[in-house]
């Protein structure tokens, strides 16, 4: 009976070190995966910076001005006049007549539509 313990208790202590070796390698593996996780990051946000700091650079007020002057006859920009802008009373809203009304609402989230 004693020996049948001693096997059985051996095959558990076995059994637990391959179960923390098979772990200790998934963790491992993991962090590293999470390593290069963050080393991609930290590439990409560095791009990032570079790509916003070469679009200030070629969006300078500066050069966009020498752009324009140099393609005035292709572009024909002008610069904008008061009499350009119109006023809010000139605005066209459509008659509330000819606006659509709502036939078939819609059920959202599962509330229940309440019918005027």
């Amino acid at each position: 009976m004693r020996s049948l313990f001693y096997v059985l208790t051996a095959l558990a202590v076995i059994g637990l070190a391959f179960w923390a070796y098979r772990e200790n390698y998934r963790t491992q593996a993991a962090l590293s995966q999470a390593e290069q996780l963050q080393h991609e990051i930290a590439r990409t946000r560095q791009r990032l910076r570079v790509l916003n700091a070469e679009w200030a650079y070629l969006n300078r007020p500066e050069r966009l001005m020498e752009l324009a002057e140099l393609n005035f006859d292709k572009l024909g920009l002008l610069p904008l006049q008061p009499y350009q802008f119109g006023k809010i009373d000139q605005v066209a809203y459509p008659p509330e007549d000819e606006m659509l009304p709502i036939l078939n609402p819609i059920e959202v989230s599962g509330m229940e539509v309440q019918e005027p």
